[in-house]
């Protein structure tokens, strides 16, 4: 195990789980080996219905800080609202549960935020020479397409707007009104970040992408719900676009 990064802050770890019972719990106790500390994480199972609820109770609950159950599944988008409500970390950072990003690059991420020059940090799939795994041509096409379109309207450049690898100031991610329930909340969080002058940068991590048969769950629908939330929380009613502290 590496020895964790000096000097940080408290990093909260939020983690939304659905139907991730052959991950979870390998992913939980990566999640722990970060070379980071202190360190909370909080899982959210987003009504499960593999086993993967039960295998929270006996095994994940015990052993990490918070667990927050859904019932019925709700979308990431509300996990991660329910999540990022409970954390008490200086520094917030969103992990999927599948095994696709590697919580050892933690302290990386956190370096920008940590040194003062960053509110937010994405970690970029497409930027820097770190490890790939090669999966679909069509996915990558499609990230950039929608990064390409969030960045006209939003004016930044980001590589990877639809990356998993978020972290944030605690206070900005609590003062963000979420309301996206599903995966538009990637489009929906970059915009909202956008809007509020929040000093973003990127760092380029690994990515370990699985397919179809291993898990994955998104697909072209959540693009298309994609491109909506691009265009509604850029271009729509002003109570769609800005910040709002939580309630």
């Amino acid at each position: 195990m590496s020895t964790s990064q000096p000097n940080s802050m408290k990093l909260t770890v939020v983690i939304p789980c659905y139907n991730e019972r052959e991950t979870i719990l390998e992913l939980v106790n990566k999640v722990k080996e970060a070379p980071v500390e202190p360190l909370e994480i909080i899982v959210v199972d987003d009504g499960s219905t593999d086993g993967s609820t039960e295998l929270i109770r006996e095994k994940i609950e015990p052993a990490v800080d918070k667990v927050i159950y859904h019932e019925p599944n709700m979308g990431k988008g509300a996990a991660l609202r329910s999540g990022f409500k409970e954390a008490t970390g200086d520094v917030v950072i969103v992990q999927d549960a599948d095994l696709e990003y590697d919580p050892r690059e933690y302290p990386k991420l956190m370096e920008p935020i940590v040194s003062g020059n960053a509110d937010v940090v994405f970690g970029s799939r497409f930027m820097g020479g770190n490890p790939h795994r090669v999966v679909y041509y069509w996915h990558m096409v499609g990230n950039r397409f929608l990064t390409l379109l969030s960045n006209m309207l939003t004016n930044i450049n980001l590589t990877d707007m639809e990356t998993c690898y978020k972290m944030f100031r605690r206070e900005v991610i609590q003062a963000i009104r979420i309301q996206e329930d599903r995966f538009g909340f990637e489009p929906e969080i970059t915009a909202k970040v956008a809007r509020g002058k929040y000093r973003i940068y990127e760092v380029g991590i690994s990515y370990h992408g699985r397919t179809y048969e291993q898990g994955k769950k998104i697909g072209w629908k959540d693009g298309v719900r994609a491109i909506y939330s691009i265009l509604k929380y850029n271009l729509g009613p002003l109570k769609n676009r800005d910040t709002d502290k939580h309630r």
